[in-house]
């Protein structure tokens, strides 16, 4: 029940984004709003926990992962209420609903990225491993659903789906506070200066890779929502296609990812080799997909390439978060991987409106400039990550990462 309880949170936390794609068209319609303007409703959410979660994860070294977690809940929750009501009930919405998706964007920058802390609190080694990997199928489980939950409600009212969110944030914050015991954390009392001290100990010794990490994982979550945004748009424009087959189809690359990252984070333990390993050949993977999927206008051929894609992903994703969350000991550990958690918001914020302007620009452009990019993150994975020998496989992953060598 605490993995379960933990898994809950990333769990809510994508049904922020991955929930309202397949309806923008919708929204868009019904607001009489440009191609530009319904890519803000998902860019806001995540510009906004962008900025809000370094503190958030300040806050959660100082005191407890659980006071910042279900607060942030509390508020996400908020938002979609105000969401809703506003689209419901006010004739111009849309600032409105930009309002609730700010502050539903500040909610999140306390939930995944601080339960990635927790995790790494509460387990070790290869136990940790398995943890984070079931953590991110969670994420993924939730982008799988959530096109599908969205193209359902959304069959009630196009604004129906703003009032899902505090359902599923309730269910949530019980979890967290029957079933996460932690102990209070030895930094409550630290000064903010020794803090920072510590953090630039951490950053100037593993800095470089871990830079390298925090890249890799935007990259991914800028594909991701880049083309789940292309794809919920030609569905309807060109395939009219709508309702729950859409986001059925919206489903199919993120089923993939989910899976992937399942068995990925199972088979990982502490392997810093094979993890290295696999995050290149995930990018090389995307390289592939992305470079091929100029060839492909049908349909299924073309979500067929793209599911390459996805699995590229699944095998990245849970090795840099097991990276990371092993990266620096017990005290620091919330903000750096909140940073991390940062990070991965702005490669989701910009994904839609970058690929919105390359949609207008040109279809082969956009898919060989993502290709482009993956190659090069892998290629900086490669040459900025030297592993040496291992050791035991269930050492203390706060040691573990003592072990890495830079260029």
């Amino acid at each position: 029940m605490t993995i379960a309880a933990i898994g809950s949170i990333p769990l809510i936390l994508v049904l922020g984004n991955s929930m309202l794609i397949p309806i923008l068209p919708k929204i868009k319609a019904e607001l009489n709003l440009t191609q530009f303007k319904v890519s803000l409703i998902i860019t806001v959410f995540s510009v906004a926990a962008a900025i809000s979660i370094p503190l958030l994860g300040y806050l959660s070294d100082r005191f407890t992962r659980k006071a910042i977690i279900i607060p942030s809940l509390i508020l996400y929750g908020a938002g979609g209420l105000l969401a809703g009501f506003a689209a419901a009930w006010f004739s111009h919405a849309y600032m409105w609903i930009l309002t609730g998706r700010v502050i539903q964007g500040i909610g999140a920058a306390g939930t995944a990225p601080i339960a990635m802390a927790l995790t790494g609190d509460l387990f070790k080694g290869g136990q940790q491993s398995k943890v984070l990997g079931l953590v991110e199928a969670s994420n993924g489980f939730g982008k799988v659903i959530s096109p599908i939950i969205g193209s359902l409600i959304a069959l009630i009212i196009w604004y129906a789906a703003f009032f899902v969110f505090p359902i599923f944030c309730l269910i949530s914050i019980l979890l967290t506070i029957f079933f996460i015991k932690e102990k209070r954390t030895k930094n409550d009392h630290l000064p903010v200066k020794n803090y920072v001290k510590g953090l630039f100990t951490v950053f100037k010794h593993e800095g470089r890779w871990l830079f390298t990490a925090y890249l890799a994982g935007a990259t991914c979550l800028f594909t991701l929502f880049g083309i789940l945004f292309y794809i919920s748009d030609i569905v309807e424009k060109t395939y009219k296609i709508d309702g729950l087959l859409k986001g059925a189809i919206l489903a199919i690359p993120l089923l993939f990812m989910t899976t992937t990252s399942y068995i990925t984070g199972n088979k990982i333990g502490k392997k810093m080799k094979l993890m290295k390993q696999l995050i290149i050949i995930g990018l090389l993977l995307m390289t592939v997909s992305f470079s091929t999927l100029v060839f492909f206008d049908r349909l299924i051929p073309f979500l067929s390439i793209l599911v390459i894609s996805s699995i590229g992903t699944g095998l990245v994703l849970p090795c840099i978060n097991s990276f990371i969350t092993g990266a620096v000991s017990a005290d620091r550990r919330g903000f750096v991987t909140s940073l991390y958690g940062s990070v991965r918001f702005l490669g989701a914020a910009i994904g839609p409106p970058i690929y919105g302007l390359l949609m207008e620009w040109s279809k082969t452009g956009m898919f060989l400039s993502t290709a482009g990019l993956t190659l090069i993150v892998a290629i900086l994975c490669l040459f900025l990550i030297r592993v040496k020998k291992q050791g035991s496989p269930e050492e203390s992953s706060d040691s573990l990462f003592q072990k890495l060598q830079f260029t």
